[in-house]
């Protein structure tokens, strides 16, 4: 038996290995996300080094003297020789053609320009870059199946005068690197970009060139320049790459670069032409009586090109589908704004219009449920802003196993037509059951404990009721605490992104969502689809959707305003949107089959869950692309054009959130934090999306969270918390 002491160290060790592997496990929340970010830039990263927009050097540099460079290279030929240190140049012998092709290669032209050379059975070099060999590797192995040279001209075409030693050696190895990955092979023979006839050779470019040779490469210029890159014609290029009296040429061409149909066209009638002349087309080193210039790449050398070259087509791939998924989701962002703001309208125009009736008003009673765990601080001031309501009501508050006396404090108020109903902890889907069955009128009525209503909003929210076809009705729910800025956040976010949308969704006839806050329904719509149901997280997002499927018509009060207290730190918000996320994953997969079925079911499963489960679920988890694309085009461009296209999606989005601030009557001034909420709130919101579905598609449970709450929120023109002595919290201004 232990004693006592060495119970107590191995529960210290056992404590310290939990605390360990919770340490441990804590981070797990934030890996797939993390890394998932981290893949996506790295992805981003690779795309912008192989499109020239990473590390690229676009300055060329203009003449120099040619005082350094010796007499014979600049008499020489145009092949130039400085590995063992004394330069020597080589010339192509009489009658022999060596077809240069550079900085490709290009999907489209070099097909083009291959296809010529086997039809008119001619060789030639390409001078690849580095950066389109890894991103067309099967024209590289082309090259190489049918008989063409292959020569380095860097990776991303920098002029090499510019730069060090050390970056020269990177693009060298780089270019080299993307040759092993496309095609098994090395090569010894460079062509610096840039570059023309060895007499430009001048004080800046020389070094480079003995650099160059110092790490064994043959240096090739050329000696006849067709000009193709400045298009000037078909027999303008065939006059200038044609040699004069029988001599050898190495021919300057492109594959890339532009539009190349000149030079294609040029091709089909320099080949006969020369080949008339008795000139044979062929190889850099076939001409030079020289080995070949091409080494196989085997080993850990060539499975590091091959990985190089499949990165960099999953990059591809991969951030081409995300930039068509972006522009996408663009597109239909944009639609849904506008068709937000014209189904608003129509909304606002109907429901405002003087003669508009939902039918005879309604005056009898109807029942208010307040289900309420551990809401001593807010309980008060919502249990007085119901027994202000101009419309009789009767007021039943379900303590769901309170552990801070709230339902004492709620009797001891002593108000009548209040009631309180005591159950052990059971969750808020059963409160409102069980204050469902002790509701004695037709209409139940049901609020959050943290909401106040404003006197008028009972009686706004039970008039849709007069229509028979109206299940339910959504209020609109304010955020009450809007005084910081997380609030101001919240408030743009509940009057743009609720209010807003539930009118749009009220047109169509497909509102997802019943606010917990500020909502009523039909006690014979709730009977027929059996109550509130705890299967999810969102059960008014479930129960909305359970009446859409039972045929009712589910609709928006706007002067029904609640009160609401939104929360005031991250972690609050994190706890609460996780909730709301995930609870809506889990409402529209439970619904999933409406889909397929018939009737009103039928029609709210095609129009509605498609709709809310692309804006409200895939929609926001595309939408980080969008600042991911911003922060790529602000540092590595097109800047201007990335600026305006975010600011031209900020002005529609101020847009649309001043339209809906003036339809809710709000004061315009905390749209100035439209675009902070813009650049920090919605990266927040994307990461809980994010989370909701990692843990959806991981089988995770989420459960509920109490959120800390300081009962300061009141209706306007209500009494403060702190003259009724309820709680003691800080000062307020009102909120209006």
């Amino acid at each position: 038996m232990n004693s006592p002491a060495t119970r107590g160290r191995n529960g210290r060790k056992k404590r310290k290995a939990s605390h360990g592997r919770s340490r441990l496990r804590l981070p797990m929340r934030y890996l797939l996300p993390t890394t998932l970010l981290v893949a996506l830039l790295a992805m981003l990263m690779l795309r912008g080094y192989v499109h020239s927009e990473i590390l690229a050097d676009h300055r060329v540099r203009g003449a120099d003297r040619s005082t350094e460079v010796p007499k014979d290279v600049l008499t020489g030929g145009p092949v130039i020789d400085a590995r063992s240190g004394d330069a020597k140049t080589l010339r192509i012998p009489d009658r022999r053609i060596v077809l240069t092709f550079d900085d490709g290669p290009d999907p489209v032209w070099t097909p083009k320009v291959l296809d010529k050379l086997k039809e008119h059975d001619a060789h030639g070099v390409f001078f690849v870059t580095g950066n389109m060999a890894a991103r067309h590797p099967d024209l590289v192995r082309r090259m190489v199946e049918e008989g063409h040279e292959l020569g380095l001209h860097t990776f991303n075409h920098p002029d090499l005068s510019y730069q060090s030693t050390a970056r020269i050696d990177w693009e060298l190895s780089q270019n080299q690197l993307a040759l092993a990955g496309a095609a098994g092979i090395r090569t010894s023979i460079f062509r610096p970009p840039y570059s023309s006839f060895s007499d430009a050779m001048d004080n800046k470019s020389w070094p480079v060139t003995e650099y160059i040779g110092s790490r064994g490469y043959l240096t090739v210029v050329n000696d006849t320049d067709s000009e193709d890159w400045k298009r000037p014609g078909v027999p303008a290029i065939v006059e200038r790459a044609t040699p004069k009296n029988g001599k050898g040429a190495i021919i300057l061409m492109h594959d890339s670069g532009g539009d190349r149909s000149q030079t294609v066209a040029a091709l089909d009638t320099l080949l006969p032409d020369l080949k008339e002349k008795g000139y044979t087309f062929t190889r850099l080193t076939t001409a030079l009586d020289a080995s070949s210039a091409h080494t196989p790449v085997t080993g850990f050398a060539l499975w590091k090109g091959k990985a190089f070259v499949s990165a960099v087509a999953v990059s591809e791939r991969i951030t081409g589908v995300l930039v068509v998924g972006l522009a996408v989701i663009g597109a239909l962002v944009l639609a849904r704004f506008g068709l937000m703001l014209l189904l608003s309208f129509l909304h606002a125009r109907k429901v405002r219009r003087a003669n508009f009736s939902w039918g005879e008003p309604l005056s009898r009673p109807v029942s208010v449920l307040v289900p309420a765990y551990n809401e001593r601080e807010c309980i008060e001031a919502t249990v007085r802003s119901l027994a202000a309501s101009e419309h009789p009501i009767e007021i039943i508050v379900i303590d769901d196993g309170s552990t801070d006396g709230t339902a004492d404090l709620v009797e001891a108020m002593r108000l009548p037509r209040v009631r309180v109903v005591r159950q052990q902890n059971a969750g808020k889907p059963a409160a409102l059951n069980n204050g469902i069955r002790h509701a004695r009128y037709d209409i139940v009525v049901m609020m959050d404990g943290d909401t106040v209503f404003e006197p008028a909003t009972v009686r706004e929210l039970v008039q849709p009721f007069a229509d028979p076809r109206v299940g339910a009705v959504a209020g609109n729910a304010k955020v009450g605490n809007r005084d910081s800025l997380i609030g101001a956040w919240q408030h743009i976010e509940y009057v743009m992104g609720f209010n807003l949308d539930r009118r749009m969704y009220d047109v169509l006839g497909c509102m997802p969502t019943i606010p917990g806050a500020v909502g009523a329904f039909r006690r014979e719509a709730l009977e027929r689809v059996g109550g509130m149901s705890e299967d999810t997280l969102a059960e008014d997002t479930d129960i909305t959707m359970a009446l859409h499927r039972d045929g009712w018509r589910v609709v928006y009060a706007e002067n029904a305003r609640a009160w609401t207290e939104a929360p005031e730190s991250v972690q609050q918000l994190w706890s609460q949107r996780y909730r709301w996320s995930y609870g809506t994953m889990q409402a529209i997969w439970k619904h999933r089959r409406a889909v397929i079925e018939r009737g009103p079911s039928g029609r709210f499963g095609r129009v509605g869950l498609p709709f809310v489960s692309l804006f409200m679920v895939v929609a926001p988890l595309l939408a980080p692309l969008i600042d991911v694309f911003l922060l790529y085009g602000l540092v590595f461009g097109p800047t201007g054009k990335t600026v305006a296209a975010w600011f031209g999606v900020l002005v529609v989005q101020a847009v649309c959130a001043a339209y809906a601030f003036r339809l809710d009557k709000e004061r315009m001034t905390h749209l100035l934090s439209l675009p902070l909420q813009q650049i920090l709130y919605r990266q927040l919101m994307y990461v809980v999306l994010l989370q909701s579905w990692i843990t959806a598609l991981t089988g995770g449970r989420l459960r509920w969270q109490k959120l800390r709450r300081t009962g300061a929120v009141e209706a306007p023109g209500g009494v403060s918390a702190q003259r009724r002595g309820t709680a003691s919290v800080p000062e307020r201004r009102p909120v209006g």
